[in-house]
């Protein structure tokens, strides 16, 4: 089955709000699975209304239709389905009923624009609101379903769950749909794709591979089709085993773990420690780690360093090396990591150093140069890199990459 979800409202086309209710049945339609075949937002006008209305139906099985169903003027939403279904609006008394009440227990009088809400169209089916004065509403025409709730989103997610779906699962509407998220770090997009381009073109017929890049990572989903969970759960699973042996160094995770929640679960099984110096970064290292739940158990501490003199001062980096060397150089990176490492009494640390911009590269330093150092017992490593001309991106890109060089040196 397809669906098209279709936002109603200004508020939304003119940026006033995010339109977070066409993400959230998108995902539980797709749960249940319901492809989304297209999302439309449209103004508050009839003409525009219905016109979305036409052009779903031409496409879609399911039209679920958010927002214009409250008690003020700008809310036509019911008038329109009245219009497109050759219907009229009638007085739902159980609907009333649950209205009165509702102000009842909240000590408000009921006014006209309260009993309006009582007015549905008279061919739909009604959908009790049990969070709301507004009620969904159903409608079939020939094989397509039409559903219309309110645009407030704990009242829509309500029918959504306990009264649209129910009735979707009885129809036998959806079939199996399986998603699977694998984590990358380290490879650009272009790059990744040529390295699994002969994986990708071999992939079975009903998995589909989407990219979704981000500063922080390059995701990959996989998408499987079928009838059976357990069948698409097994397939994907075989290929994502396949990918693994081509890209070992760059998945860290799978679905919604961070690269930070991987390095805590590390750490732990280790029983290690971890402490931070940061100066390109800002704290944003720290920041990531301590988003984690439990990283009290392993995290010592950070240490934002941004001047010369906090390097030397702090961390204890050689005033002559930075004069010699640059901020910015293998040499001081070293030097913060290996500082970090002792202040902190830590088993692990982490250092950055690096020019986040706009202004501040050189022809030899270019904006986006940065140094990381991956500090132990061991020893230390260090890289350079150079990522580009967003500072915003560059803070990001750096402390990714930073924990990504940490969980190399704690796998290996």
């Amino acid at each position: 089955m397809k669906a098209e979800i279709i936002t109603i409202g200004d508020e939304i086309l003119i940026g006033q709000i995010i339109d977070t209710n066409s993400a959230w049945i998108a995902g539980q339609f797709n749960l249940h699975g319901i492809e989304i075949y297209q999302i439309t937002s449209v103004h508050d006008n009839p003409e525009h209304i219905e016109q979305a209305l036409f052009n779903a139906e031409q496409n879609a099985d399911l039209i679920i239709i958010t927002g214009g169903l409250g008690p003020t003027k700008d809310d036509i939403t019911k008038q329109v389905l009245c219009n497109y279904f050759n219907t009229k609006l009638v007085f739902h008394e159980p609907t009333f009923e649950h209205i009165k009440n509702k102000f009842r227990n909240r000590n408000i009088d009921i006014n006209k624009l309260n009993r309006d809400q009582a007015l549905v169209p008279e061919s739909c089916t009604v959908l009790f609101n049990k969070t709301g004065t507004a009620p969904g509403m159903w409608f079939k025409k020939g094989n397509k379903i039409f559903v219309s709730v309110p645009g407030v989103p704990f009242e829509m997610k309500y029918l959504v769950e306990f009264e649209i779906l129910p009735r979707l699962r009885d129809l036998k509407a959806g079939k199996a749909i399986y998603h699977k998220t694998i984590n990358t770090q380290g490879l650009p997009e272009s790059i990744l794709a040529q390295l699994i381009e002969q994986w990708d073109n071999s992939l079975p017929e009903n998995i589909r591979l989407a990219y979704l890049p981000n500063p922080m990572a390059v995701r990959l989903r996989l998408s499987a089709v079928g009838t059976d969970m357990k069948v698409l759960e097994q397939q994907v699973a075989a290929e994502i085993d396949k990918l693994k042996r081509l890209i070992p160094d760059n998945i860290y995770s799978f679905d919604n773990e961070s690269l930070a929640e991987v390095i805590g679960k590390l750490l732990i099984s280790r029983s290690a420690s971890l402490a931070v110096a940061e100066s390109c970064t800002g704290g944003y290292i720290s920041h990531m780690i301590t988003s984690v739940p439990g990283s009290s158990s392993y995290y010592k501490g950070g240490i934002t360093a941004y001047s010369n003199e906090a390097k030397h001062k702090i961390l204890g980096v050689n005033a002559a090396v930075i004069e010699k060397f640059g901020a910015v150089s293998e040499q001081v990176v070293c030097e913060m990591a290996s500082g970090a490492r002792e202040l902190l009494k830590a088993d692990y640390s982490i250092a950055t150093s690096g020019i986040a911009g706009p202004g501040g590269g050189t022809e030899n330093k270019p904006v986006g140069t940065v140094w990381i150092a991956v500090a132990d017992t061991s020893g230390i490593k260090a890289e350079k890199y150079i990522f580009g001309d967003n500072r915003e991106r560059n803070i990001i890109r750096s402390s990714q990459t930073a924990l990504q060089m940490l969980r190399k040196k704690l796998i290996k």
